[in-house]
């Protein structure tokens, strides 16, 4: 098909040709998660004496909403996938799933030792990861699979794991403050203001940490934490933060007026009278 400068859409995909800048654009429109996967981007050159493809692989990877849980709770993880994947095996890997360690799905349903059992609603397209007791480890990135004769992850999420243990801080206009934060090997070091864990996943990547001066982070990677230090606190930061990475601690910050604080300290010295 020979294209020009306006798009070309067939039902949701479409097509257009920047000539002057020598390459092609394809728009997917409406995304579901049946169009995860890997796709095969080519040109066809022909020369006066000859002609050859140029192929590009392009693998399309699709982000589901953050799963959110407290710490003893259970997570489900569902995955829908293509009917034409219904004969092959499915996984839920932490990380990343390759061909080295995904099983077969009846083989992983069959493991009695482990908090994670699939099922699949073959009816449906879609199986479901569960895993069950949730612990601070169990938070991170979890990528849906389907296993061909290569290793295909098409769809993932993040499993956020909310610490049972909540900080609760009361400040004056004026203070400094240092905030303990736990956190993993590998693990994203952040500090997120909102009011609930599941609004500071950006870009369904990670977690969104504040950017002003005024705040600051220090590690302490041997301990597990790191340390979130505000100076000079403003009233206006009284909030609800989330810090941590995939397993997060809820912070109650509340800063008071530093005019409450002198008369706080008046009363106290009256009474010392």
């Amino acid at each position: 098909m020979i294209l020009n400068s306006t798009w070309r859409m067939s039902t949701r995909f479409g097509l257009i040709n920047m000539i002057d800048k020598q390459h092609f654009k394809v728009r997917i429109n409406a995304v579901t998660p049946d169009d995860g996967g890997v796709y095969l981007c080519g040109v066809w050159v022909n020369k006066h004496s000859y002609s050859y493809y140029i192929i590009n692989t392009v693998h399309l990877y699709l982000t589901m909403s953050p799963v959110v849980r407290r710490e003893g709770e259970s997570a489900q993880i569902f995955c829908p996938y293509d009917s034409i994947y219904q004969s092959k095996s499915k996984s839920l890997c932490k990380g990343k799933c390759s061909t080295r360690d995904t099983r077969p799905l009846d083989e992983t349903v069959r493991e009695e030792k482990e908090r994670l059992t699939l099922h699949e609603d073959v009816t449906a397209s879609v199986f479901t990861g569960t895993i069950t007791g949730l612990t601070a480890e169990d938070a991170g990135k979890y990528w849906c699979a389907v296993t061909l004769d290569r290793e295909l992850n098409y769809l993932y999420t993040h499993l956020m794991v909310i610490i049972k243990q909540e900080l609760s801080l009361t400040k004056y206009e004026g203070d400094d403050v240092s905030i303990q934060c736990r956190h993993h090997d590998g693990d994203q070091k952040s500090f997120c203001r909102a009011h609930e864990a599941s609004a500071c996943v950006k870009d369904g990547d990670s977690l969104e940490t504040i950017r002003d001066a005024r705040f600051s982070i220090s590690d302490e990677a041997s301990a597990g934490v790191f340390n979130v230090n505000i100076t000079d606190l403003r009233a206006d930061d009284s909030g609800v933060y989330w810090c941590g990475a995939h397993a997060v601690t809820k912070v109650n910050l509340r800063v008071k007026k530093a005019q409450s604080h002198m008369k706080q300290l008046k009363v106290q010295a009256l009474k010392l009278v």
